[in-house]
């Protein structure tokens, strides 16, 4: 009986896969027109003479409170100059960055009928790296210098937290977040649960948008912080359980297990082991185990409500 079992198990997942292949195969069909414009580039090797044609191609880039002067003066600055430099190097391939966001966009047109490619601009942002991605229905902008790599001198007084994220790697992922956040309904956010569930529908958007990425780039985490997530994930959820966290309004649960940090705050021993954001990846567990055990579109699933998705997941903890 119990060899049947394990049979069965195999088989179903054999299926499972052979369908998400036939589902990608129809996905790389999708037609998508991409262009992404340069305009790092184009502004680093330009002139002054340059600078009323750069005005009339991106005029979103070009803010009238600003005078010409300061750009001019931007245009011969040492540091800028070296942070082209730098930019230029790390992105002289570019490549792997369209494919990524190519096949994003063949996703998005095949679960979203009418979503149309915007521009695709790249810009340098003086490292502002709480705004790495723009997404609008129209023009989507990347700060290619918040993707140098985790350990570049640019980032040296920015927190390690922060920086084990800014890697090209990540552009892709960043990108399907801010699309995540357009195609997410939650009418309320007042509990610990509700955070979970709505980070967790962000995640799961990511599964469905950038399968080619892997978990732990989809939630930001090295491997090894992922691994012990899973490893723990049994002792997270009695924890939250134990507590009553889950129904919880309290204002400081979001800074303990949701928001960006270096680790998650449970007053435990093990606090500086764990990595942050627990909480969005309990959520996307619970999201997954409930898109596993219903039959209900992705998109409809995204405008669910947090105790419906929550009461009929069916979540067990990994032990």
């Amino acid at each position: 009986m119990k060899k049947t079992g394990i049979i069965l198990v195999a088989l179903l997942f054999l299926i499972s896969c052979k369908n998400e292949s036939q589902l990608e195969k129809e996905i790389a069909q999708v037609d998508v027109d991409l262009k992404i414009e340069r305009f790092d580039l184009a502004f680093a090797n330009a002139s002054t003479n340059d600078l009323p044609k750069l005005k009339e191609t991106f005029p979103f880039l070009f803010s009238p409170r600003i005078p010409d002067s300061i750009w001019v003066e931007q245009m011969t600055d040492t540091l800028q100059r070296h942070l082209y430099a730098e930019v230029e190097k790390t992105f002289s391939d570019f490549d792997e960055v369209h494919d990524d966001i190519q096949r994003l966009f063949q996703h998005l047109k095949y679960y979203d009928h009418t979503f149309t490619e915007p521009r695709v601009v790249t810009v340098t942002s003086n490292v502002d790296y709480r705004n790495k991605t723009i997404v609008t229905d129209t023009i989507v902008i990347i700060a290619l210098d918040t993707y140098l790599g985790a350990d570049h001198e640019f980032y040296a007084d920015i927190p390690r937290y922060v920086t084990q994220n800014m890697n090209k790697s990540e552009i892709v992922s960043d990108l399907a977040s801010n699309y995540a956040s357009k195609y997410i309904f939650q009418s309320e956010r007042k509990s610990l649960l509700d955070e979970m569930i709505y980070f967790g529908k962000q995640l799961y958007f990511k599964d469905a948008m950038v399968p080619f990425k892997t978990d732990a780039e989809k939630i930001g985490y090295t491997q090894e912080q992922l691994d012990w997530a899973i490893a723990n994930e049994e002792e997270i959820w009695k924890y939250f359980i134990e507590r009553e966290l889950l129904y919880s309004s309290d204002s400081s649960l979001p800074g303990r297990f949701i928001v960006d940090a270096p680790f998650s705050k449970f007053y435990l021993e093990l606090d500086n082991e764990s990595p942050g954001r627990l909480g969005q990846y309990i959520g996307w567990q619970i999201v997954r185990s409930y898109m596993k055990n219903n039959d209900v579109p992705l998109m409809d699933m995204l405008q669910m409500n947090s105790k419906e998705i929550f009461e009929n997941a069916k979540f067990k903890p990994r032990k």
